[in-house]
């Protein structure tokens, strides 16, 4: 399991843009499920929606695409690499998360080559479907480790 403090080794994303508090199982190169706490206090929510907040569905993708990232960037051939959208596909959002809960993150690497990959994944809360999509990532250099 990796902390925040852990995941920031791997990942060059920092507050308020780190979508992942924790990973809970790892298979590197391979899969993983993470954890993000919906904070209630989030900037974004202050106009996303100011009388109904939303956690944005770009947020949430990008969560997804962070523990992607662990899942690829902790290999130690890819250190000092970084993980860059390279596109999106199949995207469907399920049901709405709001502020206070936990999304329930899991992705599978599908493909991944030295510059590019694939990944599968999908959100929950309390093991409701939240969102599901197709990821796909270019690697370059400029990470950080």
């Amino acid at each position: 399991m990796l902390d925040r403090k852990e995941i920031k080794e791997i990942l060059p994303r920092r507050e308020p843009f780190l979508l992942l508090d924790q990973v809970s199982e790892l298979e590197p190169g391979k899969r993983a499920r993470g954890l993000y706490y919906v904070d209630p206090g989030a900037s974004w929510f202050a106009g996303h929606f100011p009388n109904y907040p939303v956690f944005p569905g770009v947020l949430q993708i990008e969560a997804l695409a962070q523990l992607g990232a662990v899942a690829i960037l902790c290999q130690e051939e890819m250190a000092g690499k970084l993980a860059l959208f390279a596109g999106l596909d199949e995207v469907k959002f399920r049901r709405q998360v709001r502020p206070g809960e936990t999304l329930e993150l899991e992705v599978e690497i599908i493909k991944a080559r030295k510059s590019f990959g694939l990944g599968q994944g999908r959100g929950a809360v309390s093991g409701e479907p939240a969102f599901q999509g197709l990821l796909k990532f270019a690697l370059a250099e400029g990470g950080r480790r």
